[in-house]
């Protein structure tokens, strides 16, 4: 089964995440509302892959995700955000994401994307 962390400030957001991926057979290992939250429960859960949102309180989803990555260069991180401005893709890229959905996606999309970056 597919191990997923979901990273989100707003819990109605990692509720819906959480129930979409459940719906698809994943295993949702653990929640974090933001990047501190993040990098512990990444430690402590070891998931497969990552749903991290960009803004948060306490430390974003950029520099969570660069901890990450400086922890797990295998670490498999998707962006979420509603900021799809293309400076914000290409930071997150740059700095490790495998790739960057923007909000508000449909359910099937974020599916076909989890499924393409664990077939990474």
């Amino acid at each position: 089964m597919k191990r997923v962390l979901i990273v989100d400030d707003a819990a109605f957001m990692r509720m819906a995440i959480r129930k979409m991926l459940e719906k698809d057979n994943f295993d949702i290992v653990g929640e974090a509302e933001n990047g501190l939250q993040a990098i512990m429960k990444y430690k402590e859960c070891n998931p497969d892959v990552v749903t991290m949102d960009i803004t948060m309180p306490e430390m974003d989803g950029l520099t969570a995700l660069v901890a990450i990555i400086q922890y797990d260069p295998n670490a498999k991180v998707i962006m979420l955000s509603a900021m799809g401005q293309e400076v914000m893709v290409r930071d997150a890229i740059i700095r490790g994401a495998k790739t960057f959905v923007v909000k508000p996606f449909k359910e099937d999309h974020i599916i076909k994307t989890i499924n393409k970056v664990l077939a990474l």
